[in-house]
């Protein structure tokens, strides 16, 4: 491939992903770890993507804008929330996630009896029209590409919790690289949960398979329950049975 085919390939993997790791690119094109960072540098300089810790991020004015995201996938989402959703029970103490996947859970819940801690601004809007769900948001600083609150005062906020069940959203899911997801801000928040709460659900689509983001917030041993909208590869079948968690999906 030619190197101008190649930073074009860059550039459009990178919009498709939305944040990728140096060494998923150098994996996915073949190439040198130099190399890479040339044509990286290349994109950066033309101010079409920007750096961040251990890779690069589509620049802002190209990032898929949140209610795009949310309209894809749309009734796929809304399978999974509907089978997540039966593992909630009155008298819960949850989290709630940020994503387009999570904020789907409440047409499914919205009349149970439950106390809900949050990120997730959407959601929590959403909610306030149900005076049964009791809900707590963790504050912090609003990050608008994914409409939730992040960072370290978001963190501290979760440390005081305890919850039964987490219901978690992920921009990527893969055998080696756990739970991923694209925003380092957002990942301090996830990882504080997943020790805070008594049982893990991470909520995918079947297009988050075999894909990985910057950080990883969490294995697969760290979880109970991974709920998705279609059989997923039998290679996450197996892997959940040696793992001691369960894949659900519709049967």
């Amino acid at each position: 491939m030619m190197k101008a085919q190649r930073v074009n390939a860059i550039l459009e993997y990178v919009k498709e992903k939305e944040s990728v790791s140096l060494d998923e690119l150098v994996e996915r094109f073949g190439v040198s770890k130099n190399t890479i960072r040339r044509d990286i540098q290349e994109l950066v300089d033309d101010e079409k993507m920007v750096k961040v810790y251990g890779g690069v991020s589509i620049s802002q004015p190209l990032t898929v804008p949140y209610q795009d995201r949310k309209v894809k996938q749309f009734h796929e989402k809304q399978k999974l929330a509907k089978l997540a959703a039966e593992f909630i029970e009155d008298g819960d103490i949850i989290f709630i996630d940020s994503g387009t996947t999570t904020v789907e859970l409440l047409d499914f819940i919205k009349y149970k009896n439950v106390t809900i801690v949050t990120n997730n601004l959407d959601f929590t809007l959403d909610a306030s029209a149900y005076p049964n769900l009791n809900i707590y948001s963790t504050g912090g600083v609003f990050e608008r590409s994914t409409r939730s609150y992040v960072g370290t005062e978001s963190a501290e906020v979760i440390q005081k919790y305890n919850f039964n069940k987490a219901f978690m959203a992920s921009t990527g899911i893969s055998l080696d690289k756990g739970i991923t997801n694209s925003s380092p801000l957002e990942t301090q928040v996830k990882a504080k949960v997943i020790k805070k709460s008594e049982q893990v659900f991470i909520l995918v689509d079947h297009t988050k398979f075999d894909k990985y983001a910057l950080t990883t917030y969490c294995d697969f041993d760290d979880i109970d329950y991974l709920i998705t909208d279609q059989e997923p590869p039998q290679a996450y079948i197996k892997h959940s049975e040696q793992n001691q968690y369960e894949v659900i999906f519709p049967r």
